[in-house]
């Protein structure tokens, strides 16, 4: 009998030893085969998302773009993470996620909103309070309007300030400042009434970031890396505007590169600035990505930026659009309509260029980071085929929709500069609306284009065209007595170009530069023939004839000051004032010697008995110098 139970109870584990296993498989299996593949919010299964990414990159990586690193998460777990091309080409060094280093440009800023929105959950900032009250007294010495500069407009890039080019970033590290010298150096004028135009504004993120600092009391890039950087656990980015507090960054820095032709590339000047808040940081895309993550935490967890869950939902949510029906802006975060809606943040310096995008409903995050100025193909086509775009919808009906010729026009950027020299530079930015038919439109810039669909009044929407203008989104038209008198669109508004500046102005401005430039690059030759001739003749030069060789010789001068001068900009755009005011300061000089040389030939041909072909040359030699003088005041050049 012992025996027998002895053998049953032998049996019976045997089979739960055997038998369990199989079923707990078959369970695991089963659930398994119910639950719903994960998939991107575009609709790409997990499962095959390396593949197809790698498929995308085929087309740019080493033809348009030379390195990238894509990081993607779903639900807080990083489900790819792949290098593409060379961090460096000439070391033959590929990019790793994990290891390779990138200035992150603009998405930089988004660090300064994060410490915003923690001091106000702390009671120390209010969004909608007068900034000033924040600043030391007189801070702001350029202000237009008397009307309070909110936290939010800082937020929004609605403060009104124009562009300012100089001081804003360098190629070495020893021209860096403080950033309280860095914004003072660099402030720009304020052009706009607070609140009413979006113009994108790097000073606007580093004085908000000033504010922190005073606030604080603590300098930003160290307030920054306590609250943020060790708070998600990230040892491989560093805010600060030297990295001299983690210099092993520089070792594993992938060098920048410009584009030179088709898969050519040519090393670009690495980016250090006096205003870093609001685009210094350096670090890797698995770095950023632990940003990302803290910024959508699980259900059942809580962010380390934030005390409070309601922190971080008000962070995230929409605060400001210029109309319901196009995206806008989320306390820093530029809202995108994809399937779900995205919040994202693009960077580019003179060597790198980079996305951030959140879709936070979908727990996903996309971080793409180039070592290539002005990359778009990857950071903006990639971005799109992961997150998707909102399906264009045309109303059936024409009813209350305005008729698209009423907003052909040519528009410029409001972000752009007004005073100095390099404001005749936005005017090649300008953007060119035609009507296609009563509800399309085609927008032309720098020779690309895209067509238009109007989805409700006023408001217009991509149906076909460059990547580029996946940089401007939807647009929203203002229109004020039949008349567009603004045009929102995602990170800087357009506003109607002037009479002043319209085509035939551009035209007529262009045609009288090139005979200036013709005739003083011309004339030194002539000058020197009849010098020649003079001299085989044993004729001295008159005073008038030297007076006029001055005025022309001065004429050159100039043209090939200003030349050199756009030439440098060119080459490197970021330098500070002091590398070109000695360019403003020839101007003067030789205008000077000028105005001196057409005084002189004035007296003298009144006593000088001229034949009627010495007069028109004397005459035109007066008239193209102040034809020049007068471009040169317009487009101020001395300025």
């Amino acid at each position: 009998m012992r025996r027998l139970v002895r053998k049953k109870i032998v049996s019976i584990v045997f089979s739960m030893i055997v038998l369990v296993p199989i079923f707990l498989s078959w369970s695991v299996t089963s659930v398994a085969a119910e639950a719903p593949e994960k998939k991107t919010p575009s609709g790409i299964p997990i499962s095959d998302l390396e593949g197809f990414v790698d498929n995308y990159m085929k087309d740019y990586i080493g033809k348009t773009t030379v390195g990238a690193a894509i990081v993607i998460l779903k639900d807080n777990q990083i489900v790819l993470s792949k290098g593409y091309g060379d961090a460096d080409i000439v070391k033959n060094i590929p990019v790793d996620p994990q290891k390779t280093v990138f200035e992150w440009g603009s998405i930089s800023k988004l660090f300064v909103w994060t410490t915003v929105m923690q001091l106000v959950e702390q009671g120390k900032i209010d969004l909608n309070e007068d900034i000033r009250n924040y600043l030391p007294e007189g801070f702001l010495t350029k202000l237009k309007y008397d009307s309070p500069i909110t936290m939010l407009d800082l937020m929004h890039h609605t403060a009104g300030f124009e562009d300012y080019i100089f001081e804003v970033g360098y190629s070495s590290p020893d021209k860096v400042k403080s950033l309280e010298e860095g914004l003072k150096l660099a402030e720009p004028v304020q052009v706009y009434k607070p609140g009413e135009v979006v113009a994108y504004s790097n000073f606007s993120a580093s004085l908000a970031a000033y504010i922190v600092e005073r606030v604080t009391g603590q300098e930003f890039y160290q307030y920054a890396s306590e609250h943020i950087f060790s708070k998600i656990g990230s040892q491989n980015a560093s805010i600060h505007p030297k990295l001299s507090d983690n210099k092993k960054l520089l070792e594993n820095k992938a060098t920048g590169y410009k584009p030179t032709g088709k898969s050519q590339f040519t090393e670009s000047n690495a980016l250090y600035i006096s205003m870093y808040p609001s685009g210094a940081i350096n670090g890797t895309a698995e770095d950023l990505a632990k940003f990302a993550s803290a910024l959508m935490p699980k259900e059942d967890e809580s962010s380390p930026l934030f005390q409070k869950k309601e922190t971080l939902d008000e962070f995230l949510t929409r605060s400001y659009t210029a109309n319901d029906n196009i995206p806008g802006n989320a306390h820093g975060f530029w809202e995108y309509e994809g399937q779900k809606r995205g919040l994202t943040h693009r960077g580019n310096t003179e060597a790198f260029s980079s996305n951030f995008h959140i879709v936070p409903e979908e727990n996903f995050a996309v971080i793409i980071l180039t070592n290539q100025t002005g990359e778009v193909d990857i950071r903006y086509g990639l971005t799109k085929e992961l997150v998707g775009e909102e399906p264009v919808t045309v109303a059936a009906s024409n009813e209350n929709m305005p008729d698209a010729s009423e907003l052909e026009g040519t528009y410029t950027p409001a972000q752009r500069t007004y005073n100095g020299f390099l404001n005749f530079y936005y005017e090649l930015l300008s953007l060119k609306i035609t009507a296609v038919n009563d509800r399309e439109i085609q927008m032309d810039v720098l020779g690309s284009s895209a067509n238009y669909i109007q989805t409700s009044p006023y408001v217009f929407k991509k149906l076909k065209g460059d990547t580029l203008f996946s940089t401007i989104g939807p647009i929203y038209f203002h229109v004020k007595n039949g008349k567009v008198t603004q045009i929102s669109a995602s990170t800087s508004d357009y506003l109607p170009v002037s009479t002043g500046k319209s085509t035939p102005f551009l035209i007529i401005h262009l045609i009288l530069a090139i005979l200036c430039v013709v005739y003083f690059i011309i004339s030194p030759f002539v000058l020197l023939f009849q010098g020649i001739r003079r001299r085989r003749k044993k004729h001295p030069a008159s005073p008038l004839q030297r007076w006029n060789s001055i005025l022309i010789l001065t004429g050159t001068a100039i043209v090939i000051n200003n030349f050199v001068l756009v030439a440098r900009m060119l080459m490197v755009s970021l330098r500070g004032y002091s590398e070109i005011v000695g360019h403003i300061i020839i101007n003067y000089g030789l205008t000077a010697l000028g105005v001196v040389s057409i005084v002189f030939m004035l007296v003298k041909g009144r006593k000088t008995e001229l034949t009627k072909s010495q007069k028109f040359y004397y005459k035109l030699s007066m008239v193209m110098f102040l034809i020049l003088i007068f471009l040169l005041i317009v487009w101020q050049f001395y300025r």
